[in-house]
């Protein structure tokens, strides 16, 4: 970044000091993970200049026979990992993924079932702010109270009483694995069709450690970052019928050019995703988890559900007399970074929140594995046990320096910026 560092040292300070950030810090937000450097090159070539409104071999502008050949390889990766007839990876996000879902299908007022946020769904499953939210009629589903778990037959019921013409499936702080053939079942029941946002798991199930919805739904989007590691941006796969109805939607419908170096970048994730040891990755993202979340447990930390079956966990601090927002705030002075986040039925309110949410993806990129996890756990209980003790977080902060130093990121290229 040289001709950047001459040009804006002020935006390349910025990029410099979040570089020494994301190296600097254990990071355990579960939505948030470390890309390649071939994800960071793609991203950042000079495909960003081209303008592409449309598709492969249907551009509006001459000239793209090169972003025709980076866009197709992007769709045929993807229809491999996940066995979709149908791809489309132009969406800007996930959110615009899932619009584009709902303009198809839907009219404003119609009714869909999805789950609720304070239970773990997402912005665009619902919330009164949000599109979905304000053009369509929710009926939220939620978790059993007592085991903190999906209950498939209190959805069913719901499903009958509201009779949806949409079920949305999907979460961004559920800790359990879901069932997508039970909602299949309850979906044909009420003569519903199905749409799962995977964004969270999409990882878990390219390497088949999470059962893949292709084969019960109409429709799936995901992100393209978090367990997929890879660039930020949507993905959105369906049947073969629903081809033209999606892609229109996406363009002309709700957006314009597709950002050609996000596609690119999305295409190299797509073909790490493919490779053998993506899979070994995720099976260690997944011990991280499960290892991080029983340390908890036993340094006295209630689990939220008992438990995960996935890269992220939420845990109650409620009986640590302390809130989700105060935990957040003192960890991160320690080089700790989660998010404060909702537990089911929580009496909190979403700014302050009882729990916090931890995911192990990023952790895992750098190659830790479970004795860091022990260690990690280790750290956080030190934090949250005495949070007005300044001697003790400025202590915590030095062990996490010593503790990421031993799992550096991006190897050689802070030493590069800094020259």
């Amino acid at each position: 970044m040289n001709i950047l560092k001459r040009q804006d040292r002020e935006v390349y300070n910025a990029i410099l000091n979040e570089t020494k950030r994301e190296n600097d810090n254990i990071e355990l937000i579960a939505s948030e993970n470390f890309v390649s450097e071939a994800v960071l090159e793609a991203q950042g070539s000079v495909l960003t200049n081209k303008y592409a409104e449309g598709y492969p071999d249907a551009r509006w502008y001459n000239g793209c026979e090169f972003v025709d050949d980076v866009e197709r390889l992007a769709i045929e990766r993807a229809k491999k990992i996940f066995g979709a007839e149908h791809v489309n990876v132009q969406p800007h996000s996930g959110t615009q993924a899932n619009m584009a879902i709902y303009f198809s299908m839907l009219e404003p007022g119609d009714t869909v079932m999805a789950m609720d946020l304070a239970c773990g769904g997402h912005l665009s499953h619902g919330h009164p702010h949000n599109f979905s939210g304000r053009f369509y009629k929710m009926a939220p589903y939620g978790v059993n109270r007592k085991t903190e778990t999906l209950d498939y037959d209190e959805i069913s019921d719901l499903a009958k009483k509201s009779k949806p013409k949409m079920i949305l499936v999907g979460a961004s702080a559920y800790p359990r694995s879901i069932d997508f053939k039970k909602f299949r079942q309850i979906a044909d029941s009420v003569g519903a069709f199905i749409f799962v946002d995977i964004a969270h798991i999409a990882g878990l199930v390219a390497a088949g450690l999470h059962q893949n919805p292709m084969e019960y739904a109409e429709f799936v989007t995901s992100t393209t970052h978090k367990t997929l590691r890879g660039p930020r941006g949507g993905l959105i796969m369906c049947r073969k019928e629903f081809a033209k109805k999606i892609d229109s939607q996406i363009f002309p419908g709700l957006q314009g050019g597709p950002l050609m170096h996000v596609i690119a970048a999305k295409a190299v994730c797509f073909k790490e995703a493919l490779e053998p040891g993506f899979k070994r990755y995720q099976s260690q993202i997944l011990k991280n988890s499960k290892k991080l979340s029983a340390e908890m447990e036993k340094l006295g930390y209630r689990i939220v559900a008992g438990g995960t079956d996935t890269h992220l966990f939420l845990v109650d601090l409620t009986s640590k007399n302390i809130t989700g927002k105060e935990a957040a705030t003192v960890l991160d002075r320690t080089g700790i970074t989660v998010n404060k986040n909702l537990i089911p039925y929580d009496k909190q309110s979403p700014f302050v929140a009882s729990g916090i949410r931890i995911g192990t993806p990023a952790v895992t990129t750098r190659g830790m594995k479970e004795p860091a996890m022990k260690r990690i756990a280790e750290l956080i209980d030190k934090v949250l046990s005495d949070p007005n003790n300044e001697k003790n977080i400025q202590a915590v902060k030095r062990e996490v320096a010593a503790l990421v130093k031993a799992f550096p990121l991006y190897k050689g290229l802070i030493k590069r910026m800094e020259k």
